[in-house]
């Protein structure tokens, strides 16, 4: 791989989004417009229920959006055939999807950030540990969601096929991530089955974050961390130039 030619990718992903301004904004405001939404249903109600419910779909929304955008948008650029045009040029796959990840990246780290300031500033978040510490997580869980979309990408032939990975490969992590039942609770089965699974951690992350300062978010963060590289290396093993 090459430094310049990794940039060079990732400095013409920003430009396009930049350019596409509805996507730009559903990237960057929707987060915070849903995390708002969360907030009114429960503001006049007893309970915790915003404290309980948004730590998990701070993991959960920027992993969710980033996912969907990244897969459609790295399709679209194989079926159009501009990444065959691009691989022709002294670039490799990996220049490409690390240039792609660090474009995103940089938009998961804007939609993270806003998200986060605006559920502790605004909406009365309680956050025990460091609100950076929030950030860098939601950041890590962007980055997964772009990472796995860019791998899944390639078993597309079409943005149809490529939504559908969404109740393959999101929904039951959605399920069992810990959001509607607790991880401890789940039947032994299902219990295994979400210990192999990326969200499991991105909850598990949030939590610690904002119920106390444990110091075990790091282990949760690694292995965030760990499922994006892998998911990165896979999708450079099979991203093809076109589809077939």
């Amino acid at each position: 791989m090459n430094a310049r030619i990794t940039f060079a990718v990732a400095r013409r992903v920003l430009i396009q989004l930049r350019r596409d301004r509805r996507t730009l904004a559903m990237l960057i405001v929707l987060p915070c417009v849903i995390m708002t939404l969360l907030w009114w249903m429960f503001t006049d109600r007893p309970g915790p229920g915003f404290s309980a419910l948004a730590p998990a779909l701070l993991a959960l929304i920027p992993f969710i959006v980033m996912f969907l955008v990244t897969s459609v948008t790295t399709l679209r650029e194989r079926t159009s055939g501009t990444l065959e045009r691009l691989l022709a040029m002294p670039m490799g796959k990996g220049d490409f999807l690390l240039g792609y990840a660090i474009a995103f990246g940089v938009v998961a780290a804007i939609q993270s950030a806003l998200a986060v300031a605006v559920s502790t500033w605004f909406l009365d978040l309680n956050v025990a540990g460091p609100v950076w510490v929030l950030m860098v997580v939601a950041v890590a869980d962007a980055v997964l969601g772009s990472a796995l979309g860019l791998f899944v990408s390639a078993f597309a032939q079409t943005e149809f096929q490529a939504v559908q990975f969404m109740p393959a490969l999101v929904i039951p992590q959605i399920l069992l991530c810990g959001l509607f039942v607790h991880r401890d609770e789940l039947p032994g089965f299902l219990h295994g089955v979400s210990d192999v699974l990326p969200l499991s951690y991105a909850v598990d992350a949030m939590n610690a974050v904002t119920g106390s300062t444990d110091p075990a978010v790091l282990g949760d963060l690694s292995v965030i961390v760990g499922f994006a590289l892998a998911a990165l290396v896979l999708g450079a093993l099979t991203l093809r130039r076109r589809t077939a």
